[in-house]
């Protein structure tokens, strides 16, 4: 029995390191199209290893390696532990100190990169076993964050990396993008594979990948899906491959005498899903409403969300790389996206026909167990409609990127974990030298009460037992932590700058105190709402006869 259970252990974790991330959702926001002049990125939805840490910078000898790993992701390694070691590189001199995570995101230096894994064409695929291609995303992202101050210098280090040492995707075997972003400019990078065979002796790049800056007043929302267009490597606001459009033509997927003009996005990407269109359309018909003429995707009756007549197919030409928004946004403009469930849309799961059963006055009414985030089982015993909401669970960010302020001060590495829709995002100052334990411990396979994720999770589930009603007892005390944070944050940010002129060790010391006290304030207030939920949903109080 102890080594069947083993056994099942194992499957588990091997099952959970199977579900594709592919749920990623990248937003940026220029400096000039946000309210307070900062540069905003996002994330949501990462990888397995939700465990928020700190690696600090170090000084290295002249002719050190850097391992290259394979398994950076893996939730149920130690912390100190990257996974195996599949190559090196030549190490910097210095190194930066870091946030680590799945896919870590900020520096120091309020250098911020978020993650998006994309489709790909399927002649650009393999097998991890078919070529000598080593560079992950993931380990891609580390090197950056070690080793640049801007984002400029990240996206050509990462653009290198790829080209020498070759593409290896990790996540479902698909290509990514990133966007790289400092306190004065945002990049989207996307990069993909060259399929089997290739090798680091060939002569020839191991990646095809392009970069694109965003312009100041523009805003980008990035689907698991690309977003480059046109590509003009003169300008100084475009980057890419030496093979970005000759890999095309090689394979006949392009022909440069044509009358056509290069689109990658439409040359290597396949043909668009719904999980992504319905992503751009969501986000882009709520920034700039004005912009064209939108599909209209309100719901009038439950019954929409089955009707394909209500539903457009439009053509993914009518989403640009980025636009003006027709408002700025904020912090909690990004948060209220990040935890959309596309409620009031035909995508919203919560408004299925099935969820709605007679009241006591004879009319239909919605059943207090409806939610937004039904279950595999609920989706099947009632036949919903599955949709890619962009709150989904897991860990993601928003980092906010602040010029007018000294780095260990101005950049706010905005973390949540579990469903960012139930819980709260807690700051973290870039100046931050360690982590609240409660942020860097999990295990998905062990409960444990000193780990944040566990706390929120286990309201998350909670709410199942009366999801309409718990949620009324939840969004208030999300809301009144999050908007306390921001109130108390003006003072916190004038202090820690007032700290940073006399000595900027106490700065640090000053955020490092405050983040952990407040890490410590958010997981105790779900502490308390768990208890609350279990009380007021018992099965004594739902009118079960015994």
């Amino acid at each position: 029995m102890k080594h069947l259970m083993t056994l099942f252990s194992v499957i588990i974790l091997l099952l959970l390191w199977s579900v594709p991330s592919q749920a990623c959702t990248i937003i940026v926001v220029g400096k000039e199209a946000s309210k307070d002049g900062s540069v905003i990125i996002s994330h949501t939805d990462c990888g397995d290893d939700s465990r928020i840490r700190v690696v600090h910078g170090q000084q290295h000898p002249k002719d050190a390696m850097a391992n290259v790993h394979w398994g950076i992701q893996r939730v149920d390694l130690p912390l100190d532990d990257y996974g195996e070691v599949i190559g090196q590189i030549p190490q910097a001199g210095e190194t930066y100190t870091y946030f680590h995570s799945a896919y870590p995101h900020m520096n120091e230096h309020q250098l911020a990169i978020g993650e998006s894994t994309m489709s790909m064409r399927d002649e650009l695929k393999f097998e991890r076993s078919g070529g000598e291609q080593i560079m992950t995303i993931e380990q891609a992202q580390v090197f950056a964050l070690q080793r640049c101050k801007d984002a400029r210098q990240a996206v050509e280090l990462i653009g290198r990396l790829m080209e020498e040492y070759g593409f290896l995707p990790s996540c479902v075997g698909e290509s990514e993008s990133l966007v790289i972003a400092d306190t004065e400019e945002a990049w989207i990078f996307e990069v993909l594979g060259v399929g089997p065979g290739w090798t680091r002796d060939s002569g020839k790049p191991g990646a095809i990948w392009a970069a694109k800056r965003v312009p100041d007043e523009h805003v980008v929302m990035l689907p698991n899906w690309s977003i480059i267009k046109e590509i003009d490597t003169t300008q100084a606001t475009c980057m890419a491959s030496p093979n970005y459009q000759s890999y095309a033509v090689e394979k006949g997927w392009y022909d440069p005498t044509g009358n056509k003009p290069f689109i990658w996005q439409d040359v290597y990407a396949p043909t668009p899903r719904e999980w992504a269109t319905g992503r751009f359309w969501l986000f882009y018909s709520e920034v700039a409403p004005n912009y064209t003429d939108w599909p209209d995707r309100k719901i009038n009756t439950p019954y929409d969300t089955k009707n394909p007549y209500v539903q457009y197919v439009e053509d993914l030409s009518m989403y640009p790389f980025s636009l003006k928004p027709e408002m700025k946004l904020g912090v909690e403009d990004v948060m209220k996206f990040q935890r959309s469930t596309f409620q009031g849309t035909i995508y919203d799961m919560s408004e299925d026909p099935d969820w709605y059963i007679p009241g006591e006055d004879g009319k239909m009414k919605k059943s207090p167990l409806a939610t937004p985030f039904p279950r595999k089982d609920m989706q099947r015993l009632l036949d919903i409609n599955w949709r890619r909401n962009v709150a989904r669970g897991g860990y993601g960010m928003i980092a906010q990127l602040r010029s007018w302020l000294p780095d260990p001060v101005g950049g706010v590495y905005w973390v949540y974990q579990d469903n960012q829709t139930i819980g709260p995002y807690a700051p973290i100052y870039a100046g931050v030298q360690e982590i609240n334990p409660l942020y860097k411990t999990y295990h998905p396979g062990k409960f444990n009460n000193a780990s944040a994720r566990w706390n929120y999770d286990f309201v998350d589930n909670l709410m199942y037992l009366k999801w309409q009603e718990a949620w009324e007892d939840v969004r208030p005390v999300r809301d009144s932590l999050q908007q306390a944070t921001f109130e108390e944050m003006k003072a916190i940010d004038r202090k820690a700058a007032e700290l940073y002129q006399q000595d900027p060790e106490k700065a640090k010391e000053y955020v490092t105190r405050y983040s952990s006290q407040k890490m410590e304030e958010l997981v105790e207030a779900y502490r308390k709402l768990r208890y609350k939920l279990l009380v007021k949903y018992t099965n004594n109080n739902q009118g079960i006869n015994f």
